[in-house]
Parts: structure tokens; C-alpha cells; sequence
């Protein structure tokens, strides 16, 4: 009866969470139609999670996993939106195909809905600032049996600072991510992000990711990954990654992965 309950509750708060993503698109609309912010593009890339812009990507990553497996992992959405100035909304939708239990699967992963807020801003030294507030809310879609997603429904509160300087961009970011509903969770993640502009509208993006899952004897699953991209147009581009496990606790051994972005 219980499991019944839960699993009814969770479909309810996933269709919530799709109402809130549409009535936040239509909060933005208005938003832009009323902005005097810059231009998409001019300034902002939209790899920072922090940058003020409007996007949706579409992206596929491979994974060669440690035990021989390998898994799919389509970003069948992964975008963002202003709602005000100092309101932005990220959004993921995240589509599976693993052959981990020994048969092939392929099922929607989890729903991301990342709310964030912008704070103060300023200059330090030769860098402008900006700190930023927010959380993941990840709404897993319970195909743990299938090798599909992590069983559990998370909240996912984080702190982040983007410094800026001509052509670079470095985002530290403290996050701890606890379940809800489902499998327990309880790990806390550092993250560094290096964003460099290249000539011509292209980009390279570091990012190192070095978590410590607090109830797996503290193993660290860390991870790398490089992006090399570039804007064809104001509102077209595309990009590649390179990823790597690091350590004996990775979650995986190599990766790669491509995308397309629209900015609007």
C-alpha cells in the first residue's frame, strides 16, 4: 500500500513539476519582452551554468562504465531561462540506454529543475563577480531495476561564485545532494569551472566535479570533462566533450559526447 502511495505521489509531483516549467516559460516570455538585459550571445555562454542567457541544448553522451557496460545518456532537454534579472530557471531531461543488468534498457531517467538566484555582484581585483544560490530538484523516475537512474527523488542545495575577466570565467561550486523519497542519499560535491573564449565564437570549458558520498565509506567518484564548441550564428551552436573517471571510486572509465544549442 505504501509503495502504491509513494509511487502516485511521485507521478503527482512530476506532473507539477512539468506545469511549473511551462508557467515559468510563460513568466519569461513576459520578462523578455520588458528587459533591457544584453543580447544573447554578446557576453553570456550558456556552458555556465550561472550565465544570465536563454538556451535549450539537445545532447547525447557515451559512457564506457568500469564493469564493461556501457550507457547512453540523451539530454533530450537541457536548457534554461530568465524569469527575471535575478531569477533564472535551469531545466534537464534525461533519457537512458544501459546494458548494465546484461540485457539492453532504455527508459527516461529523471526531470532536473534547477531554480537560481543571482546575489551580489562587484570587483575583486582584476575579476568582476557574481554569487549565485539555488538547488537541483531531480525527480528520478524509478527504473532502478532496469539499471536506469539512482532510485530517488533528491534536493540538491548549492552555493556558486562566477568570476569574470576578459575571455576566462571561473565558477566555484559547493553542492550537497539528500534524497526524499527512495534510495538514500547523502553526498556533498566540489566543482570547478573554467570557461575560456576562443577566437571566432568558440569556446573550451574545464570542468572537474569531485564528489564524497558520505554513506559508500566516503568514496570520492570524481570526474573531468573538457568541451570544445562554437556559435555558427547568434543562435546556433554545437559542441563536443571529452570525459574521464578519476580514481578508484569513478563511476566510469571514459566518456564522449556532442550537442547542438539555440540561444534565444
Amino acid at each position: 500500500m505504501r509503495t502504491d502511495v509513494m509511487k502516485g505521489l511521485g507521478d503527482a509531483v512530476r506532473i507539477f513539476a512539468v506545469c511549473l516549467l511551462a508557467w515559468g516559460s510563460c513568466l519569461a516570455q513576459d520578462a523578455a519582452a520588458n528587459s533591457t538585459a544584453p543580447a544573447q550571445g554578446d557576453s553570456e555562454n550558456a556552458s555556465n551554468p550561472l550565465a544570465k542567457v536563454k538556451n535549450t541544448d539537445v545532447r547525447a553522451q557515451y559512457f564506457d562504465l568500469k564493469n564493461g557496460s556501457e550507457r547512453w545518456d540523451y539530454w533530450l532537454a537541457d536548457g534554461a531561462f530568465m524569469v527575471t534579472d535575478s531569477f533564472k530557471i535551469k531545466y534537464e531531461l534525461h533519457y537512458w540506454d544501459t546494458d548494465i543488468t546484461g540485457t539492453s534498457e532504455s527508459d527516461v531517467e529523471s526531470i532536473r529543475i534547477k531554480p537560481i538566484f543571482f546575489l551580489n555582484k562587484g570587483k575583486l581585483g582584476g575579476w568582476k563577480y557574481q554569487i549565485a544560490v539555488g538547488l537541483d530538484w531531480i525527480l528520478d523516475f524509478n527504473h532502478r531495476d532496469k539499471g536506469i537512474g539512482f532510485g530517488s527523488d533528491q534536493i540538491a542545495p548549492f552555493f556558486g561564485v562566477a568570476l569574470k575577466k576578459p575571455n576566462w570565467v571561473l565558477i566555484p561550486l559547493l553542492q550537497h545532494f539528500t534524497d526524499y523519497n527512495g534510495v538514500e542519499v547523502s553526498l556533498t560535491a566540489a566543482r570547478l569551472i573554467v570557461l575560456q573564449t576562443l577566437p571566432a565564437k568558440a569556446w573550451l570549458k574545464y570542468d572537474l566535479k569531485v564528489p564524497v558520498d558520505w554513506l559508500n565509506d566516503n568514496a570520492i567518484p570524481a570526474t573531468v570533462e573538457a568541451q570544445l564548441g562554437k556559435m555558427f550564428t547568434n543562435g546556433f551552436g554545437a559542441y563536443a566533450d571529452v570525459l574521464a573517471g578519476i580514481g578508484n571510486d569513478r563511476p566510469y572509465d571514459w566518456g564522449v559526447g556532442v550537442g547542438v544549442r539555440f540561444v534565444y
